[in-house]
């Protein structure tokens, strides 16, 4: 099973690195497996420093930001002198690890991570649709590089609509970043043949 998350660490000048990420969880709850590209920012840090932390959270919001690299101001990090990377402050739990095993084979990396210490900030909100659905807008906006424009505005239609029905305020601000940033990428907003 994969598990939507979020990852901090820290970069080479102290500061700290936010990126979505998920990981590939198995039978042992303690242990878990990551795949960054080898040419992410994350690996990079990962490879360095063989820790961080991943936040489980319910703020789809945070994790539209995380995915394209858009903040308005820096994500509250809570100082925990007892893990090696800030922890999120809006996270719901969080679970500090450290990479037993790269395998470095293929362009995505193989991190095999242990669980060496955890915390919880506060319960788990909930997912309604509007959250799924940001979940794979977001998914989307990070595979522009690869994935047709006609493919990616098609299936952000199909999301709208879950959003226009079921979203708070929270899904509406997340689902319109990501739309702004498909629309900036792909040089405006959509032409009919790219929906249709």
């Amino acid at each position: 099973m994969i598990l939507e998350g979020i990852i901090t660490t820290r970069n080479a000048d102290g500061s700290v690195h936010v990126a979505p990420m998920g990981p590939r969880l198995g039978a042992d709850p303690q242990r878990f497996t990551l795949q960054p590209y080898q040419a992410s920012h994350t690996f990079g840090n990962l490879r360095r420093t063989e820790t961080g932390i991943l936040h489980i959270i319910d703020n789809v919001e945070l994790l539209a930001r995380a995915a394209i690299n858009c903040w308005q101001s820096e994500p509250e990090l809570l100082s925990n002198t007892a893990t090696k990377t800030p922890v999120l402050g809006d996270a719901c739990r969080w679970r500090e690890f450290e990479v037993r095993e790269f395998h470095l084979e293929e362009q995505r990396a193989v991190l095999e991570c242990e669980v060496v210490r955890e915390g919880r900030i506060r319960d788990f909100f909930g997912f309604n649709r509007a959250k799924h659905a940001v979940v794979e807008a977001a998914v989307l906006a990070t595979r522009t590089a690869f994935l047709p424009e006609k493919e990616i505005r098609q299936q952000f239609a199909q999301l709208a609509v879950l959003v226009d029905k079921t979203a708070g305020e929270q899904e509406r601000r997340a689902f319109a970043l990501l739309q702004a940033h498909i629309d900036k990428t792909f040089g405006g907003p959509p032409r009919e043949d790219a929906i249709s």
